[in-house]
């Protein structure tokens, strides 16, 4: 039987890193479904088709993030109960975020469906492109149900302290995805649509995997008819940590919609470039966001079991392992940044390839401060204040509008380059001192809960 694990004893450092790398290997291979998408479509379809996918990409981060963010905070008071050891509630919250996400999928896939074109059109796409980023975006979208119920099920495993079980399940979906790649692309003929496809598939077999073996080989999920039940006001606590979570996503998201909107003005070459970057960026990312998802469940046990100095050495655990993982990367993109452009374009692009090259290194070089980001905007989502969290999202968005509307008009591409780094110190100016707002506010909890005994 599939096991779970309680982190709210023993040393911080070795619990979230062991927590951490199965985490990070799933998404690793998260990314590796973009890097792949991009990678055979650059290479066989071409650099306009390329620029299809990219097109579109801050608007799938805007409606995906939005889910992929209630997911992470349906699985928050899952980890609180279960670090609180109410088994029988926590089990509730498990039936109700599943009902939850079958209506909102739903709803979601339908409204976004329909508004693609016009969403292309806002975001002024260059005709040539259009097509191609109209069906991508189409597909991707139909799919969102397979995307949220994945998401869902791995946060709740996660949740209970599992982080190895969704890691299987996605490495056999993501070398589905890359046979469909390859069969619907060169086989079928489906152009970039294909791409859309073989994702949304590959996503629905991780999805359908995931929902089995949790409710097959969990003992502590199985529960009685009574507690499979909808309940008002735990839905409602649901929505009260998860819409602010996803809506973090998605405020942020508004921001890079705005900073590619500015980037597509600039041409297909740009447009390429920027594809391309980001993809390789996102694909780096993964360790720090990894280590802050870590984070929000090492949180949110800690704090169902009334341990708030658990969380400050959490904190600094995950800060000595992103230094660490930086100075890395920091190494392998400074040198190796225009090898890994060469996965997506001919070594004849050398506009491409520059750009790439330029976006990357400036993206590097404020990593540590995107990590600070991504441990204290978790830590504090884990402990359930995710209004504070979304908030930090709000001034990544005006960054990244600021940055849109003044500085890629004066300096053009260079300016794109460093619309992430300026949010992502907009993000960590007001996280620092909500996070020892929260951290407070929790010892002082933990004290007159003391006294009161």
């Amino acid at each position: 039987m599939a096991t779970s694990k309680e982190m709210t004893a023993g040393r911080a450092l070795p619990l979230i890193f062991n927590f951490t790398m199965p985490l990070l290997m799933g998404n690793l291979l998260q990314q590796t479904y973009s890097l792949v998408d991009a990678a055979i479509v650059g290479r066989f379809l071409g650099i306009n088709a390329l620029a299809s996918v990219g097109a579109s990409t801050s608007v799938v981060f805007l409606i995906l993030g939005f889910c992929n963010g209630c997911c992470g905070g349906f699985g928050i008071p899952v980890a609180q109960k279960f670090g609180a050891r109410d088994y029988s509630t926590m089990r509730r919250y498990v039936s109700v975020s599943l009902q939850l996400a079958a209506v909102m999928s739903v709803v979601i896939a339908l409204v976004t469906s329909i508004l693609c074109d016009d969403i292309l059109l806002m975001m002024r796409t260059p005709d040539n492109i259009f097509q191609g980023a109209y069906y991508y975006l189409l597909v991707t979208f139909i799919g969102v149900p397979f995307t949220f119920f994945y998401n869902l099920l791995s946060s709740i495993i996660r949740a209970l302290g599992d982080s190895k079980t969704p890691f299987w399940f996605l490495l056999l979906s993501t070398v589905l995805n890359i046979i469909l790649d390859l069969f619907c692309i060169l086989v079928l003929g489906w152009g970039v649509a294909g791409a859309a496809i073989a994702t949304v598939i590959s996503q629905g077999v991780s999805a359908g995997l995931c929902y089995w073996y949790m409710m097959r080989r969990f003992t502590i999920l199985r529960g009685t008819p009574d507690e499979r039940k909808f309940d008002g006001a735990l839905a409602r606590r649901l929505m009260y940590i998860g819409v602010p979570m996803g809506l973090q996503f998605s405020i942020t998201a508004i921001g890079s919609i705005m900073l590619q909107s500015a980037n597509n003005a600039l041409g297909t070459a740009c447009v390429a470039a920027f594809t391309a970057a980001m993809r390789i960026k996102m694909f780096f990312m993964c360790p720090l966001e990894s280590l802050g998802i870590a984070m929000a469940t090492y949180t949110g046990q800690n704090y169902g079991a009334g341990k708030p100095e658990r969380i400050w050495m959490g904190v600094k655990a995950s800060a000595l392992m992103m230094i660490i993982y930086w100075v890395f990367t920091f190494c392998v993109l400074m040198l190796g940044a225009r090898a890994f452009a060469l996965l997506f374009v001919e070594a004849s692009e050398f506009e491409i390839l520059k750009d790439t090259e330029l976006f990357l290194h400036i993206s590097v070089s404020f990593f540590p401060v995107l990590g600070v980001l991504c441990i204290l905007r978790y830590t504090i989502q884990g402990a359930g204040y995710t209004n504070l969290a979304m908030l930090s999202g709000v001034s990544e968005m005006i960054a990244r509008v600021l940055v849109s509307l003044y500085a890629v008009p004066a300096f053009g591409y260079l300016a794109v380059c460093f619309g992430d780094p300026t949010a992502w110190i907009a993000a960590v100016l007001f996280l620092i001192p909500a996070f020892i707002f929260v951290y407070r506010r929790l010892l002082h909890l933990r004290l007159r809960h003391d006294t009161s005994l």
